[in-house]
């Protein structure tokens, strides 16, 4: 009888996590810090604008500096969480949405992050949530789909 080979180890560099300035953002955060904590490894987070909020900024009654503000607040707030564990945080912010193209949606915005950081594992928070309702619903709907990198839905 012969022994099976061992499974290759899990080899995690990057944890990639959509944010959205909710509560379950910041649950998702403390999972993706976990995870790198545990791999040695570095977490990426990208805030995903929601479709009224990119429409608002697009027709001008919300300022892009006004969102920026708010994704880098947020930032500010999830921090400590990464340096209680010295993890190293990189952040960028994305629009969910877009009025001129079609295939611009959360979830692809999460996925086309992950390549773009090449982001080794995924964290998607589930549960409805944000101030437009579902913006991570809907990505993580997505990414559980056609994600090609493991992942933990929280």
């Amino acid at each position: 009888m012969s022994t099976p080979a061992p499974a290759e180890a899990l080899e995690v560099d990057t944890v990639l996590v959509p944010v959205d300035g909710s509560d379950e953002s910041v649950t998702a955060v403390e999972y993706a810090v976990a995870i790198a904590d545990e791999y040695d490894a570095s977490v990426y987070a990208v805030y995903v604008v929601g479709q009224d909020v990119v429409r608002a900024v697009e027709e001008g009654a919300v300022e892009a500096d006004d969102v920026s503000s708010d994704s880098q607040s947020f930032m500010d707030d999830v921090a400590p969480i990464a340096a209680e564990h010295d993890v190293e945080l990189r952040h960028s912010t994305a629009y969910g949405f877009s009025t001129t193209r079609k295939t611009q949606h959360p979830g692809s915005v999460v996925l086309d992050t992950a390549d773009e950081v090449d982001a080794d594992f995924l964290v998607v928070p589930r549960e409805p949530m944000g101030e437009g309702g579902d913006v991570l619903a809907k990505a993580a709907e997505y990414v559980l789909l056609y994600a090609s990198q493991p992942l933990l839905s929280v």
